[in-house]
């Protein structure tokens, strides 16, 4: 045990689990938790952070205003996959060496998504609705199976979609500006254009990364090319979507349904949106199964130590 070394915990998530944090203080005995449940930012956060040599971050923003105050800081390791909250030329600039290791994650995602799709391809929040508000009928909707399923994103939770879908006998799109050429061969998976996806696919989910080449990917010229009858599920980064043409083309029923775990502005401020019939919402849950939290944790603690290096300025 290292009781030199000062680690902070901004995570509120991590700070709140007792196996988490018991592993982490067999590590380290000097560790400061964030047991208040602060949102931290900013001045918060440099606060928080200082006097301490490594820390563990989640949705914590940390960008050259909070590094440059914190020059004892050596090591932040990533609570999560997501990294559009590090400002990676900054971590370069001053030296900081970040642990992460990408998907751990991926199947808490991924079976968040496939429970999206049955849900709206079912009608299961309108009808939930009805039922509470006194009315009894059945909606007719269609199965997952056979569907044309696109992926936008093949990575870590991209590919595992792919692996739960295959019970379900879909025909699989994917969009990435990488190509998987084997993956692609050993499921069947047809590598199309963005555009060709969205206008082919039944069911299309965002899995890319939040950075400006991604930022609203998906625009109101680019949600006009889905299909009348087709689901957009959103699990990966709120900005990948034009919300307001979100709203619009679900108003008008010119996209069937939505499923949104992730906004641009969390908590969302759009009632208009949240409350329609076919659009379905949950508070940014993706990773937040018991199973993942642990591995999500127990990566990020590895990631004191292990795993590390100092990001490149590219």
């Amino acid at each position: 045990m290292n009781s030199q070394i000062k680690v902070a915990v901004c995570s509120r998530s991590f700070s709140q689990n007792p196996i988490l944090r018991k592993e982490l203080l067999e590590r380290y005995d000097n560790v400061s938790f964030n047991d208040d449940g602060i949102k931290l930012n900013g001045d918060s956060l440099v606060e928080f952070l200082k006097g301490h040599n490594k820390a563990i971050t989640a949705l914590e923003t940390i960008d050259d205003y909070v590094l440059s105050q914190l020059p004892e800081l050596q090591v932040i390791s990533k609570y999560g996959v997501g990294l559009d909250m590090i400002d990676m030329q900054a971590m370069r600039a001053h030296g900081k060496k970040f642990g992460w290791t990408g998907g751990v994650n991926r199947r808490s995602v991924s079976e968040l998504v496939i429970s999206f799709a049955i849900a709206m391809l079912r009608h299961v929040p309108a009808a939930h609705r009805e039922v509470l508000a006194g009315t009894w009928r059945q909606h007719v909707g269609g199965q997952l199976s056979g569907c044309t399923f696109g992926i936008i994103g093949c990575g870590h939770i991209g590919k595992d979609i792919v692996k739960l879908l295959q019970p379900f006998g879909c025909n699989i799109l994917v969009n990435d500006i990488r190509d998987y050429p084997d993956f692609y061969s050993k499921y069947n998976i047809k590598s199309v254009s963005l555009d060709e996806l969205l206008a082919q696919s039944d069911i299309i989910t965002l899995h890319v990364p939040l950075d400006e080449s991604t930022r609203g990917i998906l625009s109101a010229q680019r949600l006009a090319l889905i299909k009348p009858t087709g689901v957009l599920i959103n699990a990966a980064r709120g900005g990948l979507v034009d919300e307001v043409a979100l709203k619009k083309v679900l108003q008008t029923n010119t996209l069937a349904a939505a499923a949104f775990d992730v906004f641009a502005v969390e908590p969302p401020q759009d009632n208009e949106l949240l409350k329609l019939p076919n659009f379905l919402v949950t508070p940014h849950i993706g990773g937040s199964a018991h199973e993942a939290i642990l591995a999500m944790g127990r990566s990020a603690i590895s990631g004191l130590d292990e795993n590390m290096y100092i990001p490149d300025m590219s």
